[in-house]
């Protein structure tokens, strides 16, 4: 009988032996390559080098070796057509009906924090995507195999059937299609960062699965969540479950905007979040004491909240989190007896993050109907603005304070935004609303009493001079906004008029 002919190479050998030996008891006589050569002749496995095939040596240091017509022929031949198969016979190229190939490993390569260009550029593998896509292409013909998770259901269909099923052998075909998609797309990205392209005339992304989710933002919405291959470890796509159920699609996108706002602070803070708003910043000498000025500064909207500390979360707090029906905690750590208290919930999520990295700087995309959008975040902080102040009086040191915080937090609230605050927490949030004043209105009535004194940040300019009335009516003190209207006069004047602090930074901050 005719021994079928499988070709086996790979990077990743996780079960590669046992795989070709199989194969070999179902029939096949294995050609391979290099170290996968090696490593299944030292296991006993009968194989054939690639050169016996091709009648060509490895050269170029193993560049080239299996981009050769009796490889790719042997790939590429309709076997159920006769003219093919004449043309393989009177070459004398042996047709191949299984592949199994995994490609040169480029992502662990630029992983490394000392990886050099020339190591990178050696990892882009050219063979192996030319064969997969090739027996891809062929999938009527030939199976093919790209991840190993896959040898089991290839071996027990050759069992079962004589050889895999056609629907089988499509599913593989596609996976290999987007597996050599995102092996050519993380190389695209690479490159385009190498030669410093900004805008580069085609946009290729490519992200993994990390879990299928019940639904999306409703019942009615199919969702996954998928993580960017090297992407931040500073992010919720890469952070730790502890304990607690499966997150859902809202709990993610609001765990991220937790997350993105508690980076802003270098003492201890305690972030609550509400449908990707915050309802309560709050800082202190210790998270006990951030959180409990987060809590007090919004005591309704945190109940079915995210919470996220950017400090170790002890018992003490622990206690008082225990106490409210939240969805989620995310810190860089738990003590142990604070584990124990929490994990008293069964449903409640902990999450951990690696506070101790930076985060990469990536892009921001957001998809429309038809398109995407890509920006850079907004990582632009106080310290960067060009801060002037055009008010005949100047913020006192406890304002400026308060005017550092509400400028922190406004950039992450949902424009038109307005924070009222106070040195160490937040007292009203508007979010949201369709003008400027309607929002200052919000927070202002949420701030009540407390609005006496406070500052006021404001995410972009105002239009006119009513914020302001409105501010200065409700006991405001010092506001920050950017400036930059036509009618910044009529706000500095009415600022003036009451006696408020106003400063300007020269910067926007929407967030829609």
């Amino acid at each position: 009988m005719t021994k079928k002919r499988a070709l086996i190479s790979v990077s990743d050998k996780n079960g590669i032996v046992e795989f070709a030996r199989e194969l070999v008891e179902l029939g096949f006589e294995i050609v391979s390559t290099g170290g996968t050569k090696n490593a299944l002749a030292s296991a006993g496995v009968p194989v054939i080098g690639i050169s016996e095939v091709t009648n060509f040596p490895e050269i170029l240091e193993g560049r080239v070796k299996t981009l050769h017509p009796n490889i790719h022929g042997g790939l590429l031949a309709k076997v159920g057509e006769e003219g093919h198969r004449q043309q393989l016979e009177e070459h004398g190229i042996t047709p191949i009906e299984l592949v199994c190939v995994n490609l040169y490993p480029f992502q662990q390569t630029i992983a490394k924090p000392d990886v050099t260009v020339e190591d990178a550029i050696e990892n882009i593998d050219i063979g192996g995507p030319a064969m997969l896509r090739a027996s891809a292409k062929n999938h009527e013909y030939i199976t093919v195999v790209v991840d190993p998770v896959d040898y089991q259901t290839v071996l027990d269909e050759y069992k079962q059937n004589g050889r895999t099923e056609a629907a089988t052998r499509r599913k593989l075909a596609a996976k290999v299609f987007r597996h050599t998609a995102a092996y050519d797309s993380m190389i695209a990205e690479y490159m385009t960062n190498l030669a410093g392209e900004e805008n580069p005339e085609k946009l290729t992304v490519t992200y993994e699965l990390k879990q299928s989710l019940r639904y999306g933002e409703n019942p009615h919405q199919k969702a996954a969540f998928y993580r960017k291959p090297l992407g931040s470890a500073f992010s919720v796509a890469n952070a730790e479950q502890l304990h607690g159920k499966e997150l859902s699609y809202n709990n993610i996108n609001d765990a991220d905007a937790a997350l993105q706002i508690v980076k802003e602070f270098s003492e201890p803070a305690a972030v609550a979040v509400k449908h990707m708003n915050p309802c309560g910043v709050g800082t202190g000498k210790n998270v006990f004491d951030a959180f409990t000025k987060a809590f007090e500064a919004d005591p309704v909207s945190i109940f079915g909240g995210i919470i996220a500390f950017n400090r170790e979360v002890d018992a003490e707090t622990a206690r008082k989190l225990y106490e409210i029906f939240l969805e989620i905690i995310i810190a860089p750590s738990f003590t142990e007896e604070a584990m124990d208290i929490l994990t008293g919930k069964k449903n409640l999520r902990l999450l951990t993050v690696p506070f101790n990295q930076d985060g990469k700087a990536e892009m921001k995309l957001t998809t429309i109907e038809g398109g995407l959008l890509a920006q850079e975040f907004d990582q632009y902080g106080f310290d960067q603005a060009t801060i002037s102040v055009p008010t005949k009086r100047e913020p006192t040191e406890e304002e400026w304070e308060a005017l550092k915080l509400g400028w922190s937090i406004v950039k992450h609230v949902k424009s038109n935004a307005i924070v009222v605050s106070g040195k160490d927490k937040t007292l009203g949030i508007g979010a949201g609303q369709m003008n400027r004043v309607g929002a200052a209105k919000i927070a202002l009535e949420q701030a009540g009493s407390q609005a006496e004194g406070a500052a006021l940040a404001s995410d972009a300019f105002f239009p006119m001079d009513d914020t302001v009335e409105a501010a200065a009516k409700a006991g405001i003190s010092a506001i920050i906004q950017p400036g930059g209207s036509i009618r910044d006069q009529d706000s500095i004047k009415k600022a003036d008029e009451y006696g408020i602090a106003m400063v300007f930074t020269g910067v926007r901050h929407f967030k829609h």
